[in-house]
């Protein structure tokens, strides 16, 4: 029981639970999951929705306003609700059902994404059995974006019976492998650590090597193409924030912040976690969009890596919301693999925010301030 790893993904799709017209590419294959691919056509919409008791094409024809080209003009205006539909489609057997989430480069940009199924009363998770398309909400918040098919806003997990630990197996699991570290890059204790249905981590509002402690995104900022790497000046899209000269700092309402966490985390080969929101009983912070985290993120082959920075992407709604240095902002679950992926986060395969700090996404320069 637990998360599909790699090779047996790459076999499902060799059995046809996972198709699609255009053939998967040997790099949509993630240790712990799958990215999914934007297809050629946008929907522009009036308002989201789920189809608990229909289809997605036919709750569509109530909400549709126009149609977007991606192959001509890939434009996703800033604020606008689009639906598109993926390229891949799932006829999955009734033992296996999955959870999509943002890849991180999309929550980093502030666009939030949720997919979408036929008959379900809820977004990002597919149900035992599913066949069917797959669909994409997108609403890109601070920016601009430029996109084309092909393109991978957000990676789909599958599941076998229950992947999750329980509170007592977390912490064996941590006293095993020391989980987090500090900047020092020594193990915090299993005695320092909360852990509740997940393991909590906290803000860090300590300089940085930058001199710096997060960004905020500027408005009505110039198109952003997804395609590009490393090619835009974060000045031109980021306000820079530095450590503040009390103990806390104020974050105003709905507007997107990018912070790192304290502690540095680890996850060990034979499991793989996922980002939650720590609900304070309040409502008036989400802490994430992106959330999935894959074997041997800041850990390595051997666990020879002392742990590396979660980015958080923050949002405040409703009302201004003080946090201070060390608060409890998130937690991580961490969930069983099936059996160890033949590949790791980092291993030469691409992965952008191996050994990370406090990083914008793969489209800005690095170290600018």
């Amino acid at each position: 029981m637990g998360i599909i790893p790699i090779q047996l993904l790459k076999n499902l799709t060799e059995k046809g639970f996972i198709s699609s017209s255009i053939p998967l590419t040997e790099k949509q294959f993630q240790p712990a999951s799958l990215d999914l691919r934007i297809g050629s056509k946008a929907y522009r919409i009036r308002s989201s929705f789920l189809p608990q008791k229909g289809s997605i094409e036919d709750r569509l024809k109530d909400l549709f306003m126009y149609e977007v080209d991606l192959e001509e003009n890939g434009i996703l205006e800033r604020g606008n609700i689009y639906l598109i539909p993926l390229m891949e489609e799932l006829n999955l057997p009734d033992y296996i059902r999955g959870r999509t989430n943002p890849k991180s480069t999309t929550g980093r940009l502030d666009i939030f994404t949720r997919v979408i199924t036929d008959y379900s009363h809820r977004f990002e998770d597919i149900d035992h059995g599913y066949k069917g398309k797959i669909f994409l909400e997108v609403v890109t918040r601070s920016f601009t974006i430029r996109v084309k098919p092909g393109q991978s806003l957000n990676q789909l997990r599958l599941f076998i019976g229950n992947e999750r630990l329980s509170d007592n197996e977390l912490r064996n699991i941590y006293d095993k492998y020391s989980l987090l570290y500090d900047d020092n890059h020594k193990p915090i204790s299993g005695r320092d650590v909360k852990i509740s249905d997940g393991l909590f981590m906290s803000i860090n509002l300590k300089r940085n090597r930058l001199g710096i402690i997060g960004y905020k995104a500027k408005k009505n900022s110039a198109v952003i193409d997804i395609d590009r790497t490393e090619f835009y000046d974060a000045s031109d899209y980021w306000e820079p924030i530095y450590p503040p000269k009390n103990d806390f700092l104020i974050i105003e309402p709905e507007e997107f912040y990018i912070f790192s966490s304290k502690e540095r985390v680890r996850v060990p080969l034979e499991y793989a976690a996922e980002m939650l929101e720590y609900d304070a009983g309040s409502g008036e912070l989400r802490t994430h969009y992106a959330g999935f985290f894959d074997s041997g993120f800041g850990y390595g082959a051997r666990g020879e890596i002392k742990g590396t920075k979660a980015v958080l992407e923050v949002r405040p709604h409703d009302v201004p919301f003080r946090i201070e240095d060390n608060q409890i902002f998130f937690k991580i679950r961490y969930e069983k693999m099936m059996e160890q992926p033949l590949t790791y986060y980092g291993m030469d395969i691409g992965s952008s925010y191996f050994n990370q700090d406090l990083t914008l996404s793969k489209q800005f320069k690095k170290d600018d301030k």
